[in-house]
């Protein structure tokens, strides 16, 4: 038998270097499992395993929502329902400075809740506010900044596509963390808010005044009920039928795209090319994930029974660290590998690991499970390899840098940091709602 260490350096770095070698991250799995199982399980008998174990992992009932959530937020983008939130939206805010940064953020805060995505919720800011924001003369930090880091509030706000992945993978309550992103994803947004007020009152040229069309409150209102009042419907079908203990998060996800079917029906949106766009987006992302949870659940199981998490976990814990120490480690591992990775192998990659640590210094498991999302959410625009830096890079225009992307979205970051702190001192900020539901 191959001793712990060993067995650890043979799959997390042939894992790792398979990754830095540019192989997908699919294909990454599947080699280092197939090598894994044969060293260590016993050669044709273990791939015979590794098959079964493969099926059971993406036939599980709790990953039925990622595809439902996704094909919302997908129905949402094509239909053109997202457009009209914002244009609804733009009427309420006449001349204020940095007007349509604000937009950015509540914009993007609604469609957080109505999407899933943070690279859908990225992409729609981008293409729809990014040339108004250019044309009117905003400085490139109060252009990608908030939208880089409004796309990642989808992430926490549900419904989070990742939460539920990340809840099932984990064995975390699906529905209470759902719930539990919800109080910190508004106070992310308040933060951001708070962010782009004090960047215009040190730098007024960075965001212009302009006279803006000032809009009859009859108008205002008639926009706002006819665009925005209506998406209280799909809200309250994905958050409300939850917290209300009517219905379990898939059964929501179900709802909540019903909802939007029902919307873009009544508004004349739907389409058969609409439904195909939406489909296509969803089935590539879905597939995409579906292929990484099946290659990773083998890995979490070659890690257990070569001994490699048992060995690892003892050799964490051998140095006596406080239990806040440990998880500023945690932390550090997270944002560190989200330079270079995408969020689904990290949690594919740690958790395995983390989660015996987070029984170990008895953390609630919801709770670490909501400081997990906003430090991936934070990774999300960590050079290298962030990937909402790589879709703002791409809805751009011409001559943009990564550079300024980078420093663009810096001051939003210490935002996500300054909550993982207020999470530490006060956890009931995540944990109330679940507890609401649960009595």
């Amino acid at each position: 038998m191959m001793e712990w260490y060993s067995a650890t350096a043979l799959l997390i770095g042939g894992l790792v270097g398979l990754m830095f070698m540019g192989i997908p991250v699919a294909i990454s799995f599947l080699i280092i499992n197939m090598v894994g199982v044969v060293l260590l399980m016993g050669g044709f008998a273990g791939i015979e395993q590794l098959l079964v174990n493969a099926s059971a992992s993406v036939t599980t009932f709790t990953l039925v929502p990622v595809p439902l959530f996704l094909i919302m937020g997908e129905l949402l983008f094509h239909s053109g329902l997202a457009i009209g939130v914002f244009n609804a939206l733009d009427k309420c805010f006449g001349n204020i400075r940095g007007r349509l940064a604000y937009l950015t953020v509540g914009g993007g805060t609604i469609f957080a809740t109505l999407s899933g995505s943070s690279m859908a919720n990225t992409a729609m800011l981008g293409t729809s506010l990014m040339p108004d924001m250019i044309k009117r003369g905003y400085k490139p930090k109060l252009i990608m900044g908030p939208i880089i880091a409004t796309g990642g509030l989808a992430m926490i706000i549900p419904p989070s596509s990742l939460a539920v992945l990340l809840g099932s993978l984990a064995k975390i309550d699906v529905g209470g963390l759902l719930m539990a992103g919800l109080i910190p994803g508004i106070i992310l947004a308040s933060l951001y808010v708070f962010m782009i007020w004090l960047m215009i009152r040190l730098d007024p040229e960075a965001a212009p005044g302009y006279a803006t069309e000032k809009y009859p409150l009859r108008e205002i209102i008639g926009g706002l009920m006819r665009d925005v009042l209506p998406m209280g419907l799909v809200v309250f079908a994905v958050i409300g039928l939850i917290l209300l203990g009517w219905a379990t998060p898939t059964e929501s996800a179900a709802c909540g795209t019903a909802a939007v079917l029902i919307l873009a029906t009544f508004y004349r949106r739907l389409s058969w090319d609409v439904i195909v766009k939406s489909m296509r987006g969803t089935v590539k992302v879905s597939a995409m994930m579906l292929i990484i949870i099946l290659g990773s659940t083998t890995f979490s199981q070659l890690l257990a029974f070569s001994g490699a998490s048992r060995g690892l976990i003892s050799f964490a814990t051998g140095f006596e660290l406080s239990a806040y120490a440990m998880l500023l480690v945690m932390l550090v591992v997270l944002i560190v590998l989200g330079m270079f990775m995408d969020q689904l192998s990290i949690m594919m990659l740690t958790l395995p690991i983390f989660m015996p640590l987070i029984a170990f210094y008895h953390f609630d498991p919801i709770w670490f499970g909501v400081v997990m999302l906003l430090a991936l959410e934070l990774s999300l625009a960590t050079p290298p390899f962030g990937l909402l830096l790589f879709v703002m890079m791409g809805v751009s225009p011409k001559g943009t840098t990564m550079s300024q992307i980078v420093q663009a979205s810096a001051p939003f970051l210490l935002c996500s940091l300054f909550l993982i702190l207020l999470l530490v001192l006060v956890p009931d900020l995540a944990l109330w709602l679940p507890g609401l539901i649960r009595n």
